[in-house]
């Protein structure tokens, strides 16, 4: 079983990646504040929906690779360390949204749900970033690494599912400050800069004993 430290070390860098502004919660937020929270509670079930199916690909595709082959294990470090590297990158680097939103933006309550999971699935980064992400907070000394995966893919899911929903019904206020103060999107992209890279870090120096 994952010690009760690293879940929770797990739970404080998921609700900053989630709170961080990005596609996912942007949209939540922008359709909450225009069409009514329960729209943005809908877009939110969709996204959570769609991560179950990124934790169970991860979950069964790492236990495999971790098992089987050192140099699979060594590319996929490598790779997943490149990537938050760059997901750090793009943080430091980017600037304020524009979070106006025309009518083409409009659907209905089944649209939403179904746009979230459509846009949840059918993101390549999310799969690549649960790759690197669920694997740093796991050790073979805690057991089977699926198992723990899918954990860690439940309890991420379950703090975007509290992070996305609070924005949603906070989307008026959270909306306007957003708007009008450029500056905390840019210092929120920066702490996730940060988080990201550290994330880089820990997995780079990470070996096939433990994570």
């Amino acid at each position: 079983m994952i010690p009760i430290e690293s879940i929770f070390a797990f739970v404080i860098t998921s609700a900053l990646l989630s709170i961080a502004p990005g596609p996912d919660n942007i949209f939540v937020l922008t359709q909450s504040a225009l069409y009514g929270k329960k729209s943005g509670i809908l877009v939110t079930f969709g996204l959570c929906t769609g991560l179950i199916v990124h934790t169970t690909a991860v979950a069964l595709g790492v236990a495999v690779i971790f098992q089987t082959s050192v140099v699979a294990f060594t590319a996929l470090k490598v790779a997943g360390a490149m990537y938050l590297a760059y997901l750090a990158w793009q943080a430091f680097r980017a600037s304020a949204k524009n979070l106006q939103v025309t009518e083409s933006n409009l659907r209905s309550n089944g649209a939403l749900y179904r746009r979230g999971i459509i846009m949840n699935i059918t993101n390549p980064k999310v799969s690549i970033f649960f790759l690197a992400f669920l694997p740093l907070f796991t050790s073979p000394e805690n057991g089977s690494l699926a198992p723990q995966i899918f954990l860690l893919g439940a309890v991420f899911i379950c703090v975007a599912l509290v992070i996305f929903s609070t924005i949603a019904l906070l989307a008026g206020v959270l909306g306007t400050w957003l708007q009008r103060s450029p500056k905390a999107q840019v210092y929120l992209n920066r702490i996730a800069g940060s988080v990201f890279t550290l994330l880089a870090l820990k997995l780079a120096m990470a070996s096939t004993n433990g994570m």
